[in-house]
């Protein structure tokens, strides 16, 4: 199958599986700090039906550090088991930021509720999505997050 057909294809099932949501009208900055370039390509391929999301990418946790405090996204959907330091110590690491709301951090994990994940929320992290993603997923929690992130900012910024 073609690039094109592939992508055509993709974008009939995303508009089956959403017909009650219009993607355009969900905006903003998501960075997805991920090492696997399949579960990479995952997340990118689900949101690219949300046109208004401007997708930022991480491929290990220093990097993800970095690119969080230098761009400001309005959302982190951050890997837990990356290769060189893990999901916990990058929620560690971006604490302060987290604390004053200028960042919002969901964690993606494929493994159950862990203690790594609770320590993680305990330190800000809103809440933990499972692997593998899926287009119900983002359908249903991606435009709370970001509102709930963005409203947290705005909140943040007046204080």
């Amino acid at each position: 199958m073609t690039h094109w057909r592939a992508r055509a294809f993709w974008n009939h099932q995303v508009n089956e599986a959403l017909p009650d949501l219009d993607p355009d009208l969900v905006r903003g900055t998501v960075l997805c700090i991920e090492d696997h370039p399949l579960n990479m390509a995952l997340v990118e391929g689900l949101l690219a039906p949300f046109k208004g999301v401007t997708l930022l990418k991480a491929m290990n946790g220093q990097e993800g550090v970095q690119l969080a405090r230098s761009a400001q996204p309005d959302l982190i959907l951050l890997d837990m088991n990356l290769p060189d330091i893990s999901g916990l110590d990058v929620v560690r690491l971006l604490c302060e930021e987290i604390s004053r709301q200028t960042l919002s951090v969901v964690l993606v994990t494929a493994e159950s509720f862990s203690m790594e994940v609770v320590k993680a929320m305990s330190l800000g992290a809103r809440e933990y999505w499972m692997k593998p993603l899926s287009l119900e997923k983002l359908r249903k929690d991606l435009p709370r997050a970001l509102r709930r992130a963005q409203a947290d900012r705005e909140r943040a910024e007046r204080a």
